[in-house]
C-alpha cells in the first residue's frame, strides 16, 4: 500500500475533515484518508500510485490549499 502525506491549510474543524475526506474519497484509486484539523495533515493511502495534482486539486475544490510532505 502507497501512502501521501499532505499539509492542508485553513482547515479548523471536524466539517472541514469532512470537506476534505469526501472531496478527496472521489479520487480514483484512493483506498484510505486521515485528515486531522488539528494537526493540518491529510494522509492519503492507495493500492497503487495516486496522481498529486489530482489529490491536491480535491482538497483545493473542498476550499482548501495543500502541498505534499
Amino acid at each position: 500500500m502507497n501512502t501521501s502525506e499532505y499539509q492542508v491549510t485553513g482547515m479548523t474543524c471536524g466539517h472541514c475533515e469532512m470537506s476534505v475526506r469526501e472531496e478527496v474519497s472521489q479520487v480514483t484509486g484512493v483506498q484510505d484518508i486521515q485528515v486531522s484539523a488539528q494537526t493540518g495533515k491529510l494522509v492519503v493511502s492507495s493500492a497503487g500510485d495516486l496522481d498529486d495534482d489530482k489529490i491536491l486539486a480535491a482538497v483545493e475544490e473542498a476550499g482548501y490549499s495543500a502541498e505534499r510532505i
